[in-house]
């Protein structure tokens, strides 16, 4: 057998029996099916069957599992199966909040409430996300020095005698904090904005561990304490990545890893492990030194500015060859700053001292990242300098100039490796997703995932399609009339979009390219029609999507968030609507790097990267339409060259086969008569 086995028939009927471990597990799937009423789906058989034959040899399995086959419980059946014969937990991950929620608050109670009557019905599941998802009782009770600049905030609403949005939502974060079990952000209703969420909240590297004084009533430990006395911890691609890459062990020990949303895990990995370094870090690190210990930040001072004055005109792009020589002196000069500071505040003491930690942190991370710039292997890494763009009202996005703050980025330029040893190695993973394979092969996906070429871990590729009869229940409309976009979203843009959702009456789900295109659209549907718009930062995203959900006739405009894990079947949404074919940005350093390296093998670097990249996104965008059997409804692209460009029929190729339309009069017809129907 080959490391790397393309799909194979998979046994139909009763012949999903045979497989090793798979007739329990079917078992108990028709035991859910009959008593929720269910309907059998065929593809979820063969899924079921086939990951619990996984768990049986200890072999990773690919699953392309189509909208509507019932993925989650492909996966969880066998999960909590074998969960009753393992002496450790497994691990499911998914790639966002959104399918992470929806698995602990409707897949998981669900069927552990159908199976109470037989063993898998008591399977202990924990719940383990990133540090800032949970409320920091050490800052509630202010262990941590203020913010200063959202502390002025906050008392300048008070002291005016009339406290602001800001302020509001501080003060009901305090008093949930009081009352609730968890800490968890996504347990207090209604949600609250990211920025009220981090008065209270702190990051990983903030967090001080084992030596916080609170650390017994600490939220986030209390998570991981039961995580490890649980069968199944339902956490996601980025808690994984920490695990099996930096060696924190943020998971207990595991040995079997479900990965959902798996098209998303390399570029997830990824971001994880992708380090930044700029003079206002620097300058912040010697500022907590100076104000909570009694260290010299003279050297820190001295390195930022050097960093800082060799950023300046150097433009914000790729940097194929590594560091210049400027920039590589300045990097040593804090990466030495960093490591005698890190000595000088070194104590002896066991008790808890949160500022000088919240310093040394700040001071750690200074010197890991500037030790993995100077030594960076530009064969394997890449590394770029970026510059933020300002956003001016009514003009878009300013140019960065060349003086502009610069931060420089590195990351790898593949993680295949490290995904083969450190996640692969020893354990046994199922991956799934409705995307992932491109054409007919799953080999895009298993060579950014380090299971193709030499040595790679054996492993079998699945794909059971998908229940539904898109061309009877799915109109894709592409604006082919309007020209192609440009920066931020046009005005044409915004007037076709406010066209359909009149139309619809609401029921959008509006995919945007940026935050900005997004708030843009929404301040434009509320100045120009009276259907209410959820925007994407108002509230947490399980908030804003259960509203959304109740809410027929509201829409719900966001980001890359919304694009996948988010299920709202019925006719709440009726219209999915995406600004733009989600190519990667042109400028994108990491993207550039990956073009050219696929470039310099002779192979279509555009094609292999740009394009793969967005055909996925699309088809996980267009899977946001249809969640059942009984759902229709339009998914407008306004995106020309869905229609005119060369490449449009391999994105095509990657979308379910709706009826297709590029007239304007056809699909505002055809929504128009779907809110009818239904009101």
């Amino acid at each position: 057998m080959s490391s790397c086995e393309e799909p194979v028939s998979a046994p139909t009927g009763e012949e999903l029996e045979t497989l090793p471990g798979a007739k329990p597990a079917l078992e108990l799937l028709d035991h859910v099916i009959a008593s929720s009423g269910g309907e059998q789906r065929a593809g979820q058989r063969k899924m079921l069957a086939h990951v619990a034959q996984s768990f049986e040899l200890k072999r990773h399995l690919l699953v392309q599992a189509g909208t509507g086959t019932g993925k989650s419980l492909g996966y969880l059946i066998p999960a909590v199966h074998y969960a009753q014969f393992s002496d450790k937990p497994i691990v499911v991950a998914t790639a966002t909040l959104a399918l992470q929620t929806q698995i602990i608050n409707r897949d998981l109670p669900r069927l552990l409430e159908t199976l109470s009557n037989v063993p898998e019905g008591q399977t202990d599941v924990a719940v383990l996300k990133g540090r800032n998802n949970y409320v920091c009782v050490h800052k509630l009770e202010g262990g941590y020095p203020d913010d200063e600049q959202e502390d002025t905030l906050f008392a300048a609403d008070v002291a005016s005698g009339s406290v602001g949005r800001l302020g509001q939502e501080v003060l009901r974060l305090r008093q949930w904090a009081q009352t609730t079990d968890t800490g968890d952000r996504d347990d207090i209703k209604p949600g609250v904005s990211d920025r009220a969420w981090r008065q209270v909240s702190v990051s990983a590297a903030e967090c001080l561990g084992k030596r916080c004084p609170l650390v017994e009533s600490c939220f986030s430990e209390l998570a991981r304490e039961k995580a490890a006395q649980s069968d199944i911890i339902i956490t996601n691609h980025a808690l994984l990545a920490i695990n099996a890459f930096e060696g924190i062990g943020v998971l207990p020990e595991h040995e079997v890893v479900v990965i959902d949303e798996a098209h998303e895990l390399a570029d997830r990995v990824t971001g994880a492990v992708t380090g930044s370094l700029s003079a206002g870090m620097v300058y912040s690190a010697a500022r907590l030194v100076r104000k909570h210990t009694k260290a010299s930040s003279d050297p820190l001072e001295h390195a930022g500015s050097a960093l800082e004055t060799s950023l300046r005109g150097v433009a914000a792009e790729l940097l194929p060859r590594g560091l210049t020589e400027s920039i590589a002196h300045s990097v040593e000069l804090v990466r030495e700053a960093a490591r005698v500071a890190l000595s000088d505040t070194k104590s002896d003491s066991k008790d808890s001292d949160a500022p000088r930690q919240l310093a040394r942190s700040a001071l750690s991370e200074l010197l890991e990242i500037a030790e993995r710039l100077l030594g960076a292997d530009e064969h394997h890494e890449v590394v770029w300098l970026s510059r933020p763009q300002l956003w001016e009202a009514g003009r878009g996005y300013a140019p960065a100039s060349d003086d502009d703050p610069a931060t420089l980025y590195i990351a790898p330029l593949s993680v295949a490796m490290q995904l083969r040893e450190g996640l692969f190695d020893g354990r046994t993973v199922v991956l799934t997703s409705a995307t992932l394979k491109l054409g007919e092969s799953f080999d895009v996906v298993a060579h950014s995932l380090g299971l193709s070429g030499a040595g790679a871990p054996r492993w079998e590729g699945l794909d059971v399609g998908s229940p539904f009869d898109y061309p009877k229940q799915g109109l894709l409309y592409v604006a082919a009339d309007i020209a192609k976009p440009s920066q931020g979203i046009s005005t044409a843009q915004l007037e076709r979009m406010c066209e359909l959702v009149e139309a619809s009456n609401g029921g959008a789900l509006g995919l945007f390219s940026s935050r900005r295109a997004a708030e843009d659209a929404a301040e434009y549907l509320r100045e120009h029609t009276d259907v209410s718009v959820l925007v994407q930062g108002e509230s947490s995203l399980g908030s804003l999507v259960k509203e959304f959900s109740e809410d027929r006739d509201s829409c719900l405009f966001g980001t890359m968030s919304l694009w996948q894990g988010v299920d709202v079947p019925g006719d709440s949404c009726r219209l999915v609507l995406i600004d733009r074919i989600p190519f990667p940005r042109p400028n994108d350093p990491l993207m550039q790097a990956r073009t050219r390296s696929v470039a310099s093998r002779g192979g279509n670097g555009f094609m292999s990267v740009s394009a793969s990249y967005a055909a996925v996104r699309m088809a996980q965008g267009v899977g946001r339409l249809i969640r059942s059997s009984d759902d229709r409804g339009v998914v407008a692209v306004l995106d020309s060259r869905l229609a005119t460009q060369r490449y449009s029929g391999y994105l095509m190729s990657a979308l379910p086969p709706f009826w297709k339309t590029t007239r304007t009069d056809v699909v505002c017809g055809a929504l128009h008569r779907l809110h009818t129907q239904v009101s």
